[in-house]
């Protein structure tokens, strides 16, 4: 049974909202972030990557950054361009790209469901990361950026919000600067509102699909503040924390590719010999870059050339749904054994490149600072929510979901 309730949403100004709305904190680094918000005192990159607001010799996990975060956030209340919704609320965030169109339910999970396991992993945290988040939502208090959340459909959930969208005007719609369209529609209607919580209620689990150190972050923020309130009911804003919830059939994987700095020691002779013995290796002779179409199908880049990768029967286990994964094909029969990638989340000779920047960023990377790539067939959802039900977890940087949900278009207060 998964709690998912409403929240009184605090969101821009409908004619602000262009300006407000960002990317993902997490897809840039702090160059990257003061480039975006140039010129935009109402990027609420102010408030997600508050330390481009801090001279840049000290550093992005400064205390100072963290209170400037509250700073923003506080003065873009103050100044109205944020304005908090009266009574809780459900809204619907829809966003289109290239064609293809995906529509969430925005409301507050809980962090029990995360703690019993209603709601599922599929990857392991990093402690550093999330000391990251968990700072900037304590000191903000407030879920700054929303969790990526999925469930298995549910058609009466489904005909909800589509009776909803089909009689009723969106409060924003707009297309951000990827030429991507986010559209929101507030539910306000109390009787509809009850309706999809208890619907919620029967659906047996949700899945994270994106933002593992987001939610963490806010599982240890709401038990950081249990543990200052002990009389806590379980009521209180603190114990949920913002979430984006969308069925499965509507999302898309994009492939997760990899670039690798150098041979491990190896010459190129004796590298690809030793490819050989679990993969066939053929060169590429088709146009522009090889791109996976099937699984434990890979393509590597070295040289200025492409070649096509096949596993070889028998290096993985068939029966395992983490082994059988194309990531962890390439990681346990080439990436560690022969590179020297021994784990993937710390190893500072790898890097990973999102399938939305394309297959020319991995030859890109490889005539700048890396040797050799490998690009990949995108996970399934299948996959990814059959190793959630098995209590396993992924390899790291298995998934990349398209198209990214923009922050500031709803905070959840904790403390309200």
């Amino acid at each position: 049974m998964a709690v998912v309730r409403p929240f009184k949403g605090i969101r821009p100004k409908e004619d602000l909202v262009e300006k407000v709305a960002c990317l993902p904190y997490d897809v840039m680094n702090r160059e990257e972030a003061k480039k975006m918000a140039a010129g935009n005192d109402l990027s609420f990159l102010h408030v997600v990557r508050s330390e481009i607001d801090v001279d840049d010799s000290i550093s992005q996990y400064d205390e100072v950054v963290y209170q400037t975060a509250r700073k923003n956030l506080d003065k873009f209340i103050s100044d109205e361009i944020l304005i908090k919704d009266e009574t809780p609320k459900f809204y619907i965030y829809r966003q289109l790209m290239n064609g293809r169109v995906q529509t969430g339910l925005v409301g507050c999970t809980s962090i029990d469901d995360y703690m019993n396991d209603i709601i599922k992993k599929h990857e392991f945290t990093r402690p550093d990361k999330e000391v990251d988040r968990i700072n900037n939502f304590d000191h903000t208090d407030a879920n700054t950026a929303p969790i990526f959340l999925t469930y298995r459909k549910n058609d009466k959930v489904n005909q909800i919000i589509n009776d909803w969208i089909k009689f009723h005007m969106p409060v924003y719609n707009f297309v951000s600067d990827d030429a991507i369209t986010h559209i929101v529609w507030v539910i306000d209607n109390e009787t509809i509102v009850e309706e999809l919580h208890q619907l919620f209620e029967k659906i047996d689990y949700l899945y994270i699909a994106d933002g593992h150190h987001r939610s963490a972050s806010s599982v240890k923020v709401g038990n950081k503040r249990r543990e200052a309130n002990p009389d806590f009911t379980g009521n209180e804003e603190f114990n949920f924390f913002l979430s984006v919830i969308f069925p499965d059939e509507d999302l898309f994987i994009m492939d997760y590719n990899r670039v690798i700095k150098d041979l491990n020691g190896h010459d190129e002779e004796e590298f690809m010999n030793l490819v050989k013995e679990k993969f066939e290796i053929s060169k590429y002779t088709g146009e522009g870059q090889y791109k996976p179409m099937s699984k434990e199908t890979y393509g590597m880049y070295m040289d200025g050339i492409w070649y096509e990768l096949k596993a070889k029967a028998g290096i993985y286990n068939a029966n395992d749904p983490v082994d059988r994964l194309d990531v962890s094909i390439l990681q346990n029969n080439l990436l560690n054994p022969i590179l020297g990638i021994d784990d993937p989340r710390t190893n500072k000779r790898i890097d990973f490149v999102g399938g939305i920047r394309g297959l020319e960023e991995l030859e890109r990377r490889c005539g700048n600072d890396m040797k050799v790539a490998f690009s990949m067939y995108p996970t399934t959802m299948d996959e990814l929510l059959s190793i959630a039900d098995a209590g396993v977890v992924m390899p790291p940087k298995s998934t990349w979901f398209e198209p990214k949900l923009r922050s500031g278009l709803f905070v959840h207060r904790l403390n309200d």
